[in-house]
């Protein structure tokens, strides 16, 4: 009996260890969306933000992107709540402003009177993602020039590249975490060490690495342009969460609920967002 019980408790450990995550699907907003490139999750307002670049052109500058925002429940509050922005992606929150990345500018958003404040002006042609430090630092990628600049919002017109094409080859997502900074950068995950080094985490994610979230110690989730989502595991193994190449449904930059595990999809050319309770 106590052999039979022994065995029966290594098999469930084995089980345990060697468990998968998942998504499971909740909902799906109505296709109203226009190209929606990036999700952000507003705790505080409890909303979903996003961005349309709306166009065939994902960096083109002609003044029809905007900011949707979205419902937790998966329904569309307004399809363009914010407008005059050209091909926004990246989004980040901070003392009741969220900025967007646009091309070569960061646009500011006064979050309660739902307009462009203004924007910050940067060397740069091809903004991509955006994340915030909590002591108001914005570290924005530029996939075009090859670098990511640090903002400091207590004097913006001090921005400066604090990696650039001598250390990266298309950098895109982007996450402030824990006192670390870390970037995606061609299919691999890295982070900034205190001398400025980069150190690779996990590698071999195919499809244009695009965004990047915290679930828990030092395990992340990492979406891909062309569909794939990765779970990142903190030796910097890869379980595949979703794959939607196939049916051609892109994955790009992801947004993410930490406190329900729920990760939100932008579908970018399908026009809609999906959302996913991360099992």
């Amino acid at each position: 009996m106590k052999k039979l019980l022994f065995l029966l408790m290594s098999c469930f450990v084995l089980v345990n260890v060697n468990a998968q995550h998942q998504l499971v699907k909740l909902w799906e907003t109505d296709s109203v969306l226009k190209v929606p490139e990036s999700v952000l999750y507003d705790a505080h307002n409890k909303v979903l933000y996003v961005s349309n670049i709306d166009g065939t052109q994902p960096w083109g500058k002609d003044g029809k992107g905007s900011v949707g925002k979205i419902g937790l429940d998966g329904k569309v509050i307004a399809a363009e709540w914010v407008t005059g922005l050209n091909a926004p992606k990246g989004m980040g929150l901070y003392k009741g402003k969220l900025y967007v990345a646009d091309l070569n500018e960061i646009a500011v958003i006064d979050i309660e009177k739902a307009v462009i404040e203004k924007t910050i002006p940067l060397n740069a042609t091809g903004l991509n993602d955006i994340t915030v430090s909590p002591d108001g630092k914005l570290y924005v990628s530029d996939s075009r020039m090859k670098k990511v600049h640090m903002v400091p919002l207590n004097a913006p017109a001090l921005n400066e590249p604090i990696l650039d094409s001598t250390q990266l080859k298309g950098p895109n997502g982007v996450l402030f975490h824990n006192g670390t900074l870390y970037v995606l950068d061609a299919g691999n995950m890295y982070k900034l060490d205190k001398s400025g080094v980069l150190i690779k985490l996990s590698e071999g994610m195919e499809g244009g690495t695009d965004g990047v979230e915290h679930v828990s110690g030092n395990e992340f989730i990492v979406s891909t342009w062309s569909g794939v989502v990765y779970y990142v595991k903190a030796d910097g193994s890869k379980e595949v969460l979703m794959d939607g190449r196939a049916q051609k449904i892109n994955s790009a930059d992801i947004g993410y609920d930490a406190k329900r595990r729920i990760v939100y999809v932008p579908t970018f050319w399908k026009n809609t967002v999906a959302a996913y309770e991360l099992k």
